[in-house]
């Protein structure tokens, strides 16, 4: 007879998808556990105690986007020797971009007028939510208040590049990157290849950074997921259970019927494979719901197990978590259907033709915003006459569902530099040299 095979083992020796997935429903059983007590020093305890454990994991992984987004970008935008190549990566990321956008909007406007989860809604039920959150909306609205896309588009230069770096202003420092980079390939190669390998040899090591953050991705997952379950619960599903059902469809039908087409048709790499190694990167977002905190990882994913070029890669994702927002696009199609559906307003095609166009040019103006996705939403609730004061209804579950939407947006990003990277035959076999 064989030995026993030892299941810790076997665990150890698991991708660190399941590790992070096996510390997301620890937390989740703990958190829920700790809500179901009803004691305010339990809960306390968590917040205190736990989630600062998560929150350090996050500022670690945080810690290395900016660096990492402006070191791999000089490097690879000095690599290219043809500024048309470079060009027709750029139009062709923006055009998908753009594209996936408006589909997912698109999707969550017809799921929503088809499975109207608004008429599911009762009128004290409404009166409930309106005034236990409505307090949450007022700052968003002022937000968007603010928001100007003129504005937004002359800032994406900055004035200042190292206080671009020191703020995290993520837009700014990836056309700092471009334009040095750029300028790097345009002056005698003995000048520039001692700049371009200092930028090339710092992003080996901030990738080497990442590996070694991650090991602790389940423990910050961990910590993270029962903070948010401690505090909050589940019960708030059952009030907006339907709501929340409608936008989680939506997201995994734009996940794997628009995004697993993609990859199918457009690149040589198969939907399955592309998943499965997408995995870790999913459920980080889906835990910090921050696209910036999945970024590096997202990087070492596409170069080491997806196979993308360093050149796509590098331009492709930094500006994919800054302004394409599929998973929050298709979320804003949903609300504003169902703030419409509980108000009794009707709304006409030319009203959501109307939302198409505000939220996809609106993922673009407000991604640097904190709290984007509200944000968005108010902008696109204004352009159709919807009252603003109707996201208290959906503030009760929008911590659950900015992480799924998070999940969805990361994923959207990786799939568009497969794309891109096929159609420019840089998709090499993963593990092979760039």
């Amino acid at each position: 007879m064989g030995a026993t095979r030892n299941p810790w083992q076997a665990f150890r020796r698991a991708g660190l998808h399941w590790h992070i997935l096996a510390g997301l429903a620890a937390g989740a059983i703990a958190g829920g556990i700790v809500n179901a007590t009803g004691s305010e020093a339990a809960v306390a305890f968590v917040t205190q105690w736990v989630k600062p454990f998560g929150t350090l994991f996050i500022r670690l992984i945080t810690m290395v986007a900016v660096p990492l987004v402006l070191a791999s970008l000089v490097a690879g935008a000095a690599s290219i020797t043809d500024p048309h190549k470079l060009g027709r990566i750029g139009g062709r990321t923006l055009a998908l971009y753009l594209a996936t956008t408006a589909i997912a909007i698109s999707i969550g406007l017809i799921l929503a007028s088809l499975l109207r989860p608004g008429a599911a809604v009762r009128d004290a039920t409404r009166a409930r939510l309106l005034e236990d959150y409505g307090g949450q909306v007022s700052d968003r609205i002022a937000l968007a208040q603010e928001f100007s896309l003129a504005d937004t588009l002359v800032a994406l230069v900055p004035s200042n590049p190292f206080a671009a770096l020191a703020q995290g202003e993520m837009l700014q420092v990836v056309v700092f990157a471009l334009i040095l980079g750029l300028a790097l390939s345009m002056i005698p190669p003995d000048r520039a290849e001692p700049v371009t390998r200092f930028f090339a040899g710092m992003t080996d090591v901030l990738i080497r950074i990442v590996e070694l953050v991650m090991k602790l991705a389940p423990f910050g997952v961990l910590a993270l997921i029962a903070a948010i379950t401690a505090e909050m619960g589940f019960g708030i599903l059952g009030t907006l259970g339907w709501y929340a059902l409608v936008v989680v469809a939506g997201l995994l039908l734009h996940v794997f019927g628009v995004y697993g087409s993609l990859i199918a048709f457009f690149s040589r790499l198969s939907p399955g494979k592309f998943f499965r190694e997408m995995a870790a990167v999913q459920l980080l977002a889906f835990s910090s719901s921050s696209s910036a905190a999945a970024l590096p990882l997202n990087m070492e994913t596409a170069r080491e197990k997806l196979g993308v070029s360093d050149r796509v890669t590098s331009f492709v994702l930094p500006l994919g978590a800054t302004m394409n927002m599929d998973g929050t696009a298709l979320y804003q199609g949903v609300a504003a259907m169902f703030i419409a559906q509980i108000y009794g307003l009707p709304l006409t095609l030319m009203d959501q033709v109307t939302i198409v166009l505000t939220a996809t040019l609106a993922s673009i103006g407000t991604a640097a915003i904190p709290g984007a996705g509200i944000v968005m939403l108010v902008i696109v609730l204004r352009s159709v006459g919807i009252p603003v004061e109707g996201i208290a209804l959906i503030m009760g579950v929008d911590r659950l569902l900015d992480m799924c939407r998070t999940a969805t947006n990361v994923t959207g990003d990786a799939t568009v530099a497969v794309v891109v990277a096929s159609a420019e035959g840089e998709l090499r076999e993963p593990g092979t040299a760039a």
